[in-house]
């Protein structure tokens, strides 16, 4: 029997790439900006996993993409969305919003409020470049996922409550109680990159602190709070 543990590539928060812009304090799970590891280029079709820190009253200004899916997990705080497509929308701590970026769309993500914002970006290559630029945000109850992962964007048709990105992927969450396991299958040929949120936990026995990053390979995985554990996996091609 194949031992899963020689299939998860564990990035600790420690090793992760960083950047301090005083009003921006962001670790990079995967090269990004001035943050170069030819190792870390991204995982199948996932290219991004920011863990940002905004400070209060502060935010990124209108700047431009394409051809990305761009998924926002608020961890503390919130964030403040407008677009070039007349879109504007304020999501909280533990909701989820999505942008397709399509063939091109403008956009601006500001902390308007009082405290500092914590949240993880992620960035999803599309199944197809072009198409229509689009914007979503939906609230997913932390107690609606306890023990169990929740589909909170997906490009399946199946998962209806999901906001709909256009990958062939998921994004996932759920919170653990300590003690409390849940097992994961990833496909052959299919890659999930996991972090815990908040809290502690393993991995088929390995042991990921809050914030690091795990990524997995096709197989099935036990994932066990040490301490009670919020986490964010994406399952991508």
């Amino acid at each position: 029997m194949t031992d899963t543990r020689t299939r998860i590539d564990r990035r600790s928060f420690e090793s992760l790439g960083h950047a301090n812009h005083g009003w921006l304090d962001a670790r990079h799970h995967f090269s990004f900006a001035n943050y170069y590891d030819p190792d870390r280029m991204g995982w199948g079709a996932i290219r991004v996993w920011n863990d940002d820190t905004i400070a209060a009253q502060n935010g990124f200004p209108p700047h431009p993409h394409r051809d990305m899916e761009i998924i926002t997990y608020v961890r503390s705080g919130a964030i403040t969305h407008q677009d070039s497509l007349g879109n504007k929308g304020r999501t909280g701590a533990g909701d989820v919003q999505v942008m397709s970026a399509g063939s091109g769309v403008r956009h601006a993500e500001y902390n308007l409020e009082n405290e500092p914002t914590t949240l993880f970006q992620i960035w999803i290559e599309p199944r197809a470049k072009g198409g229509s630029p689009s914007w979503g945000a939906k609230p997913f109850p932390k107690g609606d996922r306890s023990g169990r992962f929740v589909t909170l964007a997906s490009g399946f048709a199946e998962d209806a409550e999901a906001l709909p990105i256009r990958a062939d992927a998921r994004v996932m969450g759920a919170t653990l109680k300590a003690g409390e396991t849940v097992t994961h299958v990833v496909g052959e040929g299919r890659h999930a990159y996991l972090v815990p949120a908040t809290g502690a936990i393993t991995i088929d026995g390995a042991p990921f602190a809050a914030r690091d990053g795990a990524a997995l390979e096709g197989g099935t995985y036990a994932i066990t709070a040490v301490e009670d554990a919020e986490l964010v996996m994406v399952d991508s091609e």
